[in-house]
């Protein structure tokens, strides 16, 4: 039980993280988001956030959700928490504007699993 419930915790923090990025970014294009450095780091912490609660899923839970690729979602915070000089602009972008559509599909899918 208390696994379900730490899982049921982390896809909530997912979900809020990525409301938040899509709340942020708005209609925004991308030099407005490049510019506006507040927004931009805003952001780059909640991608870290969601990372860190994908990394912290339990394994089994990873394992019987395969529909979802893991590795990059951990890699990506990896990349923003200890390589954050070399973060891509356009990298970030496009994960936040076409793959956490994709993403939160299935967060939002399998947090109704645990209702």
């Amino acid at each position: 039980m208390r696994e379900a419930v730490r899982n049921l915790d982390r896809l909530l923090h997912i979900q809020e993280c990525m409301d938040n990025i899509q709340e942020f970014i708005g209609n925004k294009t991308f030099d407005e988001f490049v510019a506006d450095k507040l927004l931009f780091y805003a952001v780059v912490k909640n991608v870290e956030i969601i990372g860190e609660a994908a990394n912290m899923l339990t394994h089994e839970f990873r394992d019987e959700h395969t529909e979802v690729d893991w590795r990059p979602i951990v890699a990506m915070r990896n990349v923003l928490v200890h390589d954050y000089i070399h973060i891509s602009q356009d990298m970030l972008w496009a994960t936040i504007t076409q793959d956490i559509h994709h993403f939160k599909i299935h967060i939002e899918k399998f947090y109704e699993e645990f209702k």
